[in-house]
């Protein structure tokens, strides 16, 4: 019984959005259970998938967090 846990920031992918959408998340439900039937033959019925949405400020990524290394690598790229 495979248990795949999706971590995500809490953050909309589309302007005024503030969190994954109910369609996003069934479609990474789907997508992950149906990785899972393909690579390692384990039923739909016996998967279970997990998405946790994290608060932005609890993330961090290259020391720093997670706004901040976006800003200073917007910064490099301009």
């Amino acid at each position: 019984m495979p248990i795949v846990t999706i971590q995500v920031t809490r953050e909309g992918n589309k302007p005024g959005t503030n969190a994954v959408t109910a369609d996003e998340k069934v479609q990474l439900i789907k997508g992950v259970s149906q990785l899972l039937l393909d690579v390692l033959n384990k039923p739909l019925e016996s998967t279970f998938v997990v998405i946790q949405e994290v608060e932005l400020e609890n993330w961090g990524v290259g020391g720093v967090p997670v706004q901040e290394y976006r800003r200073q690598k917007q910064a490099r790229e301009s």
